[in-house]
């Protein structure tokens, strides 16, 4: 019975993963500190897991194409929200908040932890 048991937990725990998104998981940004992306509520939440603004929610994106993702990304030092791009290259996340119908952007590469 435990065998049964432990297959069927190992199963579950496999197809918990198969499901993940690319985008999941911890991410080194610009500044050193660690962000935690993680799905919520149909979309994927961006929340800063150390450093000064550890705690913090600073994004939330939606899947716009294969390996593509839009939202809104906020800049945790100011508190101010801007309309967001993410694009994932193997272990490497390339984002971008832009202002002014993307007249003016600033762009960040994350590397995957």
């Amino acid at each position: 019975m435990t065998r049964i048991f432990t297959l069927a937990a190992g199963l579950l725990l496999s197809a918990t993963f198969a499901h993940a998104d690319p985008i999941e998981g911890n991410w080194r940004t610009t500044s050193g500190a660690t962000a935690a992306i993680a799905s919520c509520g149909g979309a994927f939440c961006i929340v800063l897991k150390s450093g000064k603004h550890a705690g913090k929610k600073i994004g939330t994106f939606s899947t716009s194409g294969e390996n593509a993702y839009a939202g809104e990304i906020t800049d945790p030092t100011n508190d101010k929200t801007y309309s967001g791009k993410a694009s994932l290259s193997g272990n490497n996340l390339k984002l971008g908040g832009c202002v002014l119908g993307g007249l003016i952007c600033r762009n960040e590469n994350w590397s995957r932890l």
